[in-house]
């Protein structure tokens, strides 16, 4: 069972997708996120690109992000976010369903500054959506951003800083951190 872990949302369970092709977050993942960034959320625009049941992005809300930007191209896993968001009662998501290269062409004139990627494992996009967010100016100055895959190297990006890399089970953690002062 997927939940709200704290916040204006606490406890409030969530919807999953049935079947093998969206992979939730683990719960202690989750946590793990989080307390890493504890500090880091508030007032501040979330982009999920691969969000799936949407719970990092809402995770992110009821801890008092001001608004979270979700993409899926799978239109099951839209209707999932959206039960999910009435569920929660959480305002500001706004949501599309579309691949992850239409949604930054759509947000184009955002500047997120907290980005999680998540895409399928072996899929492999998340060098080509960093390049992307860099290369679209999308992130704020001191974005950060939370890469969750298999891949024991970190990620690394000129102009960012290496916040922290973890594994937990099979799964990598990678925060990286855009260099300048959060606005």
């Amino acid at each position: 069972m997927m939940r709200i872990i704290t916040g204006k949302a606490k406890g409030i369970s969530l919807v999953t997708l049935p079947g093998m092709n969206t992979r939730p977050t683990a719960e202690r993942v989750k946590e793990a996120i989080f307390s890493a960034l504890q500090f880091d959320v508030e007032g501040r625009e979330v982009l999920d690109l691969f969000a799936g049941s949407g719970q990092l992005a809402l995770e992110a809300l009821s801890r008092g992000a001001k608004s979270a930007y979700l993409c899926d191209q799978e239109p099951q896993a839209v209707k999932v976010i959206e039960k999910n968001i009435e569920k929660t009662g959480l305002a500001g998501a706004h949501v599309l369903c579309c691949s992850y290269q239409r949604a930054l062409e759509r947000w184009r004139d955002k500047q997120f500054n907290l980005v999680f990627l998540d895409p399928p494992y072996q899929a492999a996009l998340i060098p080509k959506v960093l390049s992307a967010l860099q290369l679209k100016n999308l992130l704020a100055p001191g974005a950060l951003l939370i890469c969750e895959d298999e891949r024991a190297e970190p990620y690394t990006l000129s102009g960012f800083i290496l916040r922290k890399h973890a594994k937990y089970g099979r799964v990598y953690i990678t925060i990286l951190e855009k260099e300048g002062s959060a606005q």
